[in-house]
């Protein structure tokens, strides 16, 4: 499982790399998206799963899960959350100055030196 897992993780992250490199803003934008998935799922992942132990620790000290990873990832999900409004008003906010969606900012036909 941790090989499908692994496997999995690295996937998505390349997918998410290989978006990025695009020319047009919104496979950036979808590449960014699931490289923070990707990174989201290594955090989650990287936390392990305590069965049947407390989120907290008892008076007795046992044993019990650790909540940390759990608060990372739903904090990342939320900055994640708003990063990507934020560079989806930008490509949208570039397109209208440029009128292009070039990462660039080139316009086709200056790409053909016309």
């Amino acid at each position: 499982m941790e090989l499908l897992v692994a496997s999995g993780i690295g996937l998505v992250a390349a997918a998410g790399i290989y978006l990025l490199l695009r020319g047009r803003t919104f496979p950036v934008v979808l590449g960014l998206t699931l490289l923070s998935y990707a990174v989201n799922v290594f955090i989650f992942a990287m936390g392990g799963l305590a069965v049947g132990q407390p989120p907290v620790v008892t008076a007795g000290g046992a044993g019990y899960a650790d909540p940390l990873p759990q608060a990372l990832v739903l904090t990342a999900i939320v900055i994640g959350f708003a990063t990507t409004g934020f560079v989806i008003e930008l490509s949208l906010r570039a397109r209208d100055e440029t009128g292009t969606d070039d990462v660039d900012g080139r316009r086709p036909e200056e790409e053909r030196g016309a």
